[in-house]
């Protein structure tokens, strides 16, 4: 007999509002945001909204947020002369764009790209006490830190494209633009500046941990799905004691290729590819430029890619003019 699914919860119960593990008597801060219920919301999960923990890093986060959220905004509504329908038209193409090569790593008037730095500044300080959020509310839930380096492992390519890798470039022009298709432009000139990145050993792992992502996410999530008329959605539950769920699951998986992970496995694996997926790629944006000039001239010296004929003459890269852009 079929059975009619959808991607919406159809039962909801409802109980008395949780209010979470008995609250750290030392800290100044209280949670805040009373615990009510979201009919809509239910349909995506759990009805419950709240009670909410900031604390002050969570505080200071925002503000810092926000005021680089500030920054940006009115720098590309300064742009279009304060007109708020061309800001609304031309948002894609707004940008705040990084100081010229000729500053190096000096300080830079703000509107030759101080203010992309003091953006830079804020957001980075905003991500970090984020972080620290994360990792301290997990420790004091008395839970492992495993999202928390998940988080840090992402703002290590945060940190390559926006800090490390310009100073180790000696300038602040190299850090990425704000603006979306400033941003893409970046990226699609930056893999051109440096003989296609596609070439670069990390970028290629970086690739198949994204992609692994994607097929261990849809896996799982299918399968998953596909149990929880035997309570396959109850995790904890078939990690500890296996039933009849995880069993059916494991199954078809050895009936699928042979192997299958287990219910607590593979949420490791997920883990791990995606952490794999941003430092890997932090890694070779790092070495670009850094280590590694051209990476086709490098996949050709490792035996990686074929050389071809030279057909065009060679033009000197104007990034590395005396006078820098202006």
């Amino acid at each position: 007999m079929a059975e009619y699914q959808n991607l919406f919860t159809r039962v909801q119960v409802e109980a008395p509002h949780y209010p979470g593990v008995p609250h750290d008597p030392k800290g100044i801060w209280s949670r805040g945001v009373k615990a009510s219920a979201s009919y809509w919301l239910g349909k995506l999960g759990d009805a419950q909204i709240g009670p909410f923990y900031l604390g002050s890093t969570g505080v200071i986060s925002i503000i810092c947020f926000i005021i680089a959220f500030e920054i940006v905004g009115l720098n590309m509504l300064a742009s279009v002369n304060w007109n708020p329908l061309q800001f609304i038209k031309q948002l894609p193409w707004l940008a705040l764009e990084p100081a010229a090569p000729q500053y190096g790593l000096r300080l830079p008037p703000l509107q030759h790209g101080g203010w992309h730095l003091m953006a830079g500044f804020f957001l980075t300080v905003s991500v970090l006490l984020w972080w620290v959020r994360t990792y301290m509310l997990a420790r004091k839930l008395r839970m492992g830190t495993h999202t928390a380096w998940a988080f840090a492992s992402a703002i290590w390519l945060f940190l390559v494209l926006g800090f490390i890798r310009p100073v180790l470039m000696g300038s602040w022009s190299e850090a990425v633009p704000f603006g979306i298709f400033a941003h893409l432009d970046w990226t699609a000139a930056f893999s051109l500046r440096y003989g296609n990145l596609l070439y670069n050993p990390f970028h290629a792992l970086s690739i198949v941990f994204l992609y692994g992502s994607v097929l261990l996410f849809a896996m799982h999530a299918g399968t998953i799905m596909a149990v929880t008329r035997y309570g396959g959605e109850r995790e904890v539950e078939q990690v500890l004691d296996r039933g009849t769920a995880s069993e059916r699951a494991a199954l078809f998986w050895r009936w699928t290729m042979g192997f299958n992970a287990t219910m607590e496995s593979v949420h490791r694996w997920a883990w791990w590819f995606a952490v794999l997926c941003t430092l890997t790629g932090g890694i070779g944006i790092l070495l670009t430029g850094t280590a590694v000039d051209n990476w086709y001239l490098w996949a050709v010296k490792h035996g990686v890619a074929p050389s071809y004929p030279a057909t065009f003459e060679v033009l000197p890269d104007p990034a590395l003019n005396s006078g820098g852009a202006q």
